[in-house]
C-alpha cells in the first residue's frame, strides 16, 4: 500500500475529499516524525511502537577496494508491531501461514 492508497481509502471510508484526507494522514505522518526527531517513542496502541535506533561510529571496510572507512554515526527509525496486529495477521485460519521458500 502506498501513501496515495492510504490517502484514497481514507478518503472513500469516511466521505473525504482527497486533500482533506491526504491533509490528515500528513498530520499523522508528521507528528509521528517529529516525536522520533525529539527521541520520543511514538506507540500506537493495538498497532505497534515507533522508536529510534542510535548507531555508534565505527570502521568500516569498503568491500569492492578492501580500504578502511570510517561510517559516521546515524539515528533510524525502527518500528515493533503491537500484540494485536500481530495476532490479526496469524488469526486467518488459526494457524500461522509458512512463508518463503522453504514453505513451496
Amino acid at each position: 500500500m502506498t501513501k496515495a492508497d492510504l490517502v484514497d481509502d481514507l478518503a472513500n471510508k469516511l466521505g473525504f475529499h482527497k486533500g482533506e484526507a491526504e491533509k490528515a494522514v500528513n498530520i499523522v505522518l508528521d507528528d509521528i516524525i517529529n516525536a522520533l526527531k525529539q527521541g520520543e517513542r511514538e506507540n500506537i496502541s493495538g498497532f505497534g511502537t515507533f522508536s529510534v535506533s542510535t548507531r555508534h561510529a565505527r570502521t568500516g571496510r569498503n568491500p569492492k577496494t578492501g580500504e578502511t572507512i570510517q561510517i559516521s554515526a546515524s539515528r533510524s527509525a525502527k518500528f515493533k508491531p503491537g500484540k494485536q496486529l500481530k495476532d490479526s495477521l496469524n488469526e486467518s485460519d488459526g494457524a500461522a501461514q509458512p512463508s518463503g521458500p522453504a514453505a513451496e
